[in-house]
């Protein structure tokens, strides 16, 4: 029988007063609501798969991409929906559904509605992720970021931890992407999509939708700063695909490996160091139930 109470997976990116504080706010939502706060990584897709053992309809993931990505791997495939409390940085996902980031109020109003939509799922080496997955630089600048960084200026701090790197080193390794029909592109780095959206509303994937059971990729063929400042800009201006130094196509499957022989090449997912490469990626069709307004 499902339960009709609704676990709320809280990552609280805190600790102390502040967690308590934002605790005692989530509690005060609805009677329904029950607060499982995470304390390490892993967690929220613990407590994800107890929330569908336990046969509970609905499922919140309140932080950020993070912490979907987490409760997503949880539930996946199940009859349990995923609700959203958007508490992260810049909550990519949130966007991409439509959603709102506050008040939470509002956000606990459209969990309450129950309005559901069937989309996809990327994976990346057989793990699930929501929204976009980056290999080699992009991967490398995530690792740098700091979290007070992050929050103090959001998707900047990237551009701030990308420069570093270019100042400083380790040199980024080429990747050489491969998809299943074919088509070969080697570049700087790569960025892998199931959405429209990164780092915030930077619409990066042009023709992407989270229920078309393909993923979209962008290679980025130089690196220097005055080429991520351009890259920047036509991200920035959606006119990045026009630039003939920049790929963007879609697949179904795909694999990215280190062009050299030599050389590390991390990858991330949904923001969070996910592995090194090589780097399978596949999509699953309509795997996830999510609430949206």
């Amino acid at each position: 029988m499902k339960c009709k109470a609704i676990p709320v997976i809280l990552n609280p990116a805190a600790r102390g007063d502040r967690a308590a504080r934002l605790h005692d706010e989530l509690a005060a939502l609805s009677p329904n609501a029950l607060i499982w706060p995470t304390r390490e990584r892993g967690d929220a897709q613990r407590f994800a798969e107890r929330a569908v053992a336990e046969g509970f309809d609905t499922v919140v993931a309140a932080g950020g991409d993070g912490t979907i990505n987490e409760v997503a791997n949880g539930i996946a495939g199940s009859d349990t929906t995923l609700g959203l409390l958007p508490l992260g940085t810049m909550n990519v996902y949130a966007s991409e559904l439509g959603l709102p980031s506050k008040p939470l109020r509002r956000c606990w109003e459209i969990i309450e509605a129950g309005k559901t939509r069937e989309v996809d799922l990327a994976l990346a080496n057989g793990r699930y992720f929501v929204q976009l997955a980056g290999i080699g630089f992009d991967a490398q600048a995530t690792e740098r970021v700091k979290r007070a960084d992050k929050r103090a200026f959001g998707p900047l701090s990237y551009l701030m931890a990308a420069s570093h790197i270019l100042t400083s080193g380790p040199r980024p390794v080429d990747v050489t992407v491969e998809s299943e029909c074919g088509r070969t592109e080697t570049g700087r780095f790569a960025l892998v999509g199931n959405g429209r959206y990164y780092g915030g509303k930077l619409r990066l994937f042009k023709d992407a939708r989270l229920d078309d059971g393909m993923l979209d990729v962008v290679v980025f063929k130089r690196l220097s700063h005055f080429d991520l400042l351009r890259y920047f800009r036509g991200v920035l201006f959606s006119d990045h695909h026009n630039f003939t130094d920049v790929r963007y196509f879609q697949t179904s499957r795909l694999t990215v490996r280190a062009t050299e022989s030599k050389g590390r090449v991390p990858f991330e997912a949904d923001g969070e160091f996910a592995g090194e490469a090589p780097v399978e990626f596949s999509v699953a069709e309509k795997k996830l139930r999510v609430i949206v307004a």
